[in-house]
């Protein structure tokens, strides 16, 4: 199995209409006061190597200005040299918001199967999680929300509910027409009306 390189896994969301966060390999820390734009990001060390960034120390947030973001890119090259060859990832920072999962994986019995649940480090936390076996439909997907125990965070009312189990539908699908094996969509970060997913992870 290999990890599916970001922007190809990018373009697979976007071809099944789910959003994702600005973002953009860097080559320096200019490259990324560049991207910045004066507003605040996240970089984060790409590599086939570190299929858990957070766990690995390869990703630093709230980046504001040009001696933090040079600072930082300093910081995540010294972090990310055993896991050569690596790439710097900058991405715009989502204010606020609530963290959910939406995931997929294998089951040798079942085959896909897709998750929702609360995300960022809550899903292991709480284990607060509704699994499917693909294909699903939408009212399915709208059961999945339901079901959780977080579903007044995540879908207070009747346009966050049909939003998210859209989003799930979204990724049922291209998860079960796809050739990838496990799917990790956490956070997708629901804001403002509207979601961007964030941290994109897939596996073939």
């Amino acid at each position: 199995m290999a990890l599916v390189e970001y922007f190809e896994a990018e373009r697979l969301l976007k071809k099944h209409g789910i959003r994702s966060v600005e973002s953009k390999y860097v080559k320096s820390a200019d490259d990324a006061t560049k991207f910045s734009a004066g507003g605040r990001i996240v970089l984060k060390a790409v590599s086939g190597k570190a299929l858990h960034k957070s766990k690995s120390g390869l990703v630093i947030a709230g980046l504001s200005n040009a001696n933090e973001i040079a600072s930082a890119f300093k910081t995540l090259e010294k972090k990310a040299a055993p896991y050569k060859p690596y790439k710097i990832l900058a991405q715009k920072m989502v204010k606020g918001g609530v963290e959910i999962i939406i995931g997929g994986n294998e089951d040798p019995q079942f085959g896909k199967m897709i998750l929702l649940g609360l995300g960022g480090i809550y899903v292991e936390a709480f284990r607060d999680f509704a699994l499917r076996v693909c294909p699903i439909n939408l009212d399915e997907a709208i059961t999945m929300v339901r079901q959780l125990r977080s579903k007044k965070i995540i879908a207070p009312g009747p346009a966050e509910e049909k939003m998210v189990a859209e989003l799930v539908l979204k990724a049922a699908r291209m998860y079960q027409n796809s050739n990838v094996k496990e799917l990790d969509l956490n956070p997708l970060i629901l804001h403002d009306g509207t979601y961007d997913a964030v941290d994109i992870r897939m596996i073939r």
